[in-house]
């Protein structure tokens, strides 16, 4: 496509212009990522990744008047988007699309964080986060679609954050153009398989795609010049664009029940299914084995040294949900890791590769388990996990995982004043100036 109808979306679009039909269900589920997000920037507070890299932007992203997510400390723009990216990457609970095969929002919402409380626009916050996802949803799947090899989520919502930061600080239709094509250029070309087969704090990327993403913006700004956004521009990529602003690939998230990769959850959606129909406890399963796709298989992760590794892990988040009949946070956390009946659960398991798993994948994410128990032998069918965009989960399953994570971070009462801000989820504008006052405060610290 040229660039004109991407910039005019980027610069215009506006949830009041829409009809009810079309306004409401797209920011019902706005408001409901939203709250999400927040609840993982909380419970990832408490990870040495966030935690490092939040001391990192305070020392060497000084001078500003940002404040960072779950800190309250004050840093510049690109210190802030920095810090918060890694703190919701550092816990892997957060949205994502199938096609991309990563997270939008991991990037973009710290983004936005950031470069609305540097500008303090006259702008609707929720049109703004639409805008974001749906630019950075569109480049990652042109990105998939035309590059040779898979790279992180910051790659491509690097672009989704530099559009905002065009839209907000009011930048011409060439100063935008560049804006996405700097953000492309240095948006961080990771290859995500590497952190799969190492898991390490470099997680998803993200924390460099929202810092880059609005650096990009206030480069163009200021006249620094980029080349064409291939993703945006290039003749391959324009089926892709072609129904932007009329199709919402905004509503194609899928969200995480488990603060754990999204390749593993089939799995442990299988093994539950077949736990659930037989009564089957901890005790009576002698060996599990899991049919998924060539990625998943990849994640291994028996014996985890840490929450990276645990959180890009199969057989450990596996044996967790097995063993200890959940998992969250303290499951998979730096102290989780070591605890003996998952780690004895996890020698049970066995992984292969299937061959439909693997020829469906990305589009489908599937697994076939099989127990064998002292009950008998017991297998599931192909399964998906579950919270995919066909079937959501409930307003009330969601705000039942932000009160699960952020407790980790805030208590009773600022929890609820969160959500209070953010307002009905179905209806209604957000506090604004209350949301930022509370999602952006250190750990419990009184209203």
């Amino acid at each position: 496509m040229t660039p004109r109808p991407l910039i005019d979306f980027i610069h215009d679009f506006s949830l009041q212009e829409l009809s009810p039909e079309q306004r409401d269900p797209l920011r019902h589920e706005a408001k409901r990522l939203l709250m999400d997000l927040i609840g993982v920037a909380a419970g990832g507070s408490t990870t040495n990744m966030a935690r490092i890299m939040k001391e990192h932007a305070a020392k060497h992203y000084a001078g500003g008047s940002v404040r960072m997510l779950c800190d309250g400390r004050s840093v510049n723009a690109m210190g802030a988007a920095l810090a918060g990216g890694a703190t919701i990457d550092s816990l892997d609970a957060h949205d994502g699309h199938r096609l991309t095969k990563g997270h939008a929002g991991a990037g973009v919402f710290p983004g936005l964080s950031a470069l609305w409380q540097a500008e303090a626009p006259n702008d609707d916050f929720l049109s703004c986060f639409i805008v974001g996802y749906e630019v950075a949803i569109r480049v990652g799947i042109a990105q998939h679609a035309t590059c040779c090899d898979y790279h992180t989520s910051g790659a491509w919502n690097a672009l989704g954050v530099a559009a905002l930061g065009a839209r907000l600080t009011g930048q011409s239709a060439d100063q935008t153009r560049h804006a996405l094509g700097i953000a492309e250029y240095h948006g961080p070309r990771s290859q995500m398989m590497r952190c799969i087969d190492h898991p390490t704090m470099l997680r998803d990327g993200s924390s460099w795609g929202a810092m880059v993403g609005v650096s990009s913006a206030y480069l163009a700004q200021e006249g620094f010049t980029g080349a064409p956004a291939l993703t945006c521009e290039a003749p391959e990529t324009t089926e892709i664009w072609a129904d932007l602003g009329q199709s919402w690939r905004f509503m194609e998230q899928y969200i995480k029940p488990y603060p754990v990769c999204r390749w593993a959850q089939p799995a442990m959606a299988a093994a539950q299914s077949i736990i659930r129909q037989h009564q089957l406890g901890a005790d009576d399963i002698q060996a599990i084995e899991v049919a998924t796709f060539h990625e998943a298989c990849r994640l291994q992760g028996y014996t985890p040294a840490n929450t990276e590794e645990a959180q890009y892990g199969l057989a450990f988040p596996l044996a967790a949900i097995i063993a200890k009949g959940q998992l969250g946070p303290n499951e998979i956390n730096d102290e989780g890791v070591k605890d003996p009946e998952t780690l004895a659960m996890a020698q049970r398991i066995t992984l292969r590769e299937d061959q439909h798993c693997n020829a469906v994948f990305p589009a489908q994410r599937l697994a076939k388990v099989q127990l064998q128990t002292r009950k008998g032998r017991f297998s599931s069918d192909y399964t998906a996990a579950t919270w995919d965009p066909e079937e959501r989960p409930s307003d009330a399953d969601l705000c039942a995982k932000f009160h699960t994570l952020a407790a980790a971070w805030w208590h009773d009462e600022q929890r609820q004043s969160l959500l209070e801000a953010i307002g009905p989820l179905t209806r209604g504008d957000l506090d604004l100036n209350l949301m930022f006052d509370l999602m952006c405060q250190d750990r419990n610290t009184d209203t």
